[in-house]
């Protein structure tokens, strides 16, 4: 008998039956909130009815057409309608399947357009588990162990996260921005540095937002030297963080734009964005594959669109994740276990620390069972597990988020007895 592989573990023990809207239901009817979304995917809730709609009319005239040898009419629509919403300029655009094969994408264009081999990315950061992905991935070393030689070419800065530098976020920055050039002094020379790639938010490292004037550091030497500036955007896009984009609220204006997650609420599509002056700078036949842009994730991802827009769900997710934050900071109040929390938007995490400031991986994933337990779905993730992240369908309300709370304050004072 085939079973799954023994190395994928389960984050709760619930085992789905059906989901709708924040919800998700087991086999014996028990409800469950799900802050998890499917790790950021289902932006608009399990089962909109016009995400539902759009793709059962679609799947009747046009499951897929293979875009590089026919064209389909949900792939254009898409690619307009992207263009309404993506940074000004970023006006070219490829399709994949997933945040990896996007990051793959990104990375083989930056190459060819500036015709320089080496990126620079950052600690904690994730970028997927392909091989080229993982190479510039450092959130654990679970995704980067066991198939090396890694790619090489790929060069690590340090991260301005200031409650880990135990810094202020100024002086954070400072640092980081002076390693920064320091790398670029020492082990990747700006004319051979094709591209830095950035989460505006850490994901998987940690639920770390990235400070906006780290951002504009970034900008800045990018056009200083010549190299790329691609925003990883695959969790933070589509309105994640309270803004449509992670990087919005940071004024600058990358160069290219990764994202996939929640961009067809749960089908498989990912795209990057870049201006007409890069994109074309790929070489010839660099561009393509079988399932990318397939016609039922487009027309999943166009009515997204509709709904986000018609429902005002960027507006709601800074909304409802200003309460959610509040909600958690009260919790972390009353546990000294909980050192930080911190994120954006419906972005949102506790980190779990011993009595001396190390990370406690142990009393996280304590309360994040507990949680699963008590009817609340959450995950870990940064390096030592010890970060408990909620991600919860940007259509939740504020009476949901308040019950998320309620289980989540019980959950804690479970896991802390």
């Amino acid at each position: 008998m085939a079973e799954l592989s023994p190395v994928l573990k389960q984050a709760t023990p619930v085992l789905a039956e059906r989901g709708e809207g924040v919800h998700i239901y087991d086999e014996d009817g028990r409800r469950f909130l799900d802050f998890t979304a499917g790790i950021g995917v289902t932006s608009t809730g399990h089962c909109h009815p016009k995400v539902v709609a759009a793709a059962q009319e679609q799947v009747g005239t046009l499951i897929h057409g293979q875009y590089t040898t026919v064209m389909h009419r949900p792939l254009l629509r898409l690619t307009e309608r992207l263009g309404e919403v993506l940074p000004e300029g970023l006006d070219r655009l490829f399709y994949v399947n997933s945040g990896s094969e996007a990051v793959e994408a990104a990375l083989r264009l930056a190459r060819q357009a500036t015709g320089r081999q080496n990126a620079i990315v950052f600690t904690g950061s994730f970028h997927g588990r392909t091989m080229g992905a993982a190479s510039l991935t450092t959130s654990g070393t679970k995704i980067r162990a066991g198939i090396g030689p890694l790619m090489p070419g790929v060069v690590v800065s340090p991260f301005p996260h200031a409650y880990r530098l135990s810094m202020s976020e100024a002086d954070a920055v400072a640092h980081a921005l002076r390693e920064l050039d320091y790398q670029l002094a020492t082990t990747t020379s700006p004319q051979e540095t094709a591209a830095v790639f950035i989460e505006p938010v850490l994901g998987e490292g940690g639920y770390v937002p990235v400070p906006d004037a780290f951002l504009q550091g970034l900008r800045e030497r990018a056009d200083q030297h010549g190299f790329l500036l691609v925003a990883d955007e695959v969790q933070t896009g589509f309105g994640r963080t309270g803004t449509f984009w992670g990087h919005e609220r940071s004024g600058i204006t990358p160069d290219i734009v990764i994202t996939a997650k929640g961009l067809a609420s749960g089908f498989p599509i990912s795209a990057i964005a870049a201006p007409a002056a890069v994109m074309e700078k790929a070489w010839p036949g660099s561009q393509g594959g079988t399932y990318g842009g397939n016609a039922v994730a487009c027309a999943a991802a166009l009515a997204t669109l509709d709904v986000i827009e018609e429902e005002g769900l960027v507006a709601n997710s800074a909304a409802q994740g200003e309460r959610l934050r509040q909600g958690l900071e009260k919790v972390g109040s009353a546990h000294p276990e909980i050192g930080d929390v911190r994120g954006r938007g419906l972005m949102q995490a506790s980190e779990f620390v011993t009595a001396d400031g190390a990370p406690d991986g142990a009393t996280a994933a304590r309360a994040q069972q507990a949680a699963a337990k008590n009817g609340l779905l959450l995950l870990t993730c940064a390096p030592h597990g010890n970060v408990v992240r909620m991600i919860p369908p940007l259509v939740v309300n504020g009476e949901q988020v308040d019950s998320a709370l309620e289980l989540w304050a019980a959950s804690v004072e479970e896991a802390t007895s």
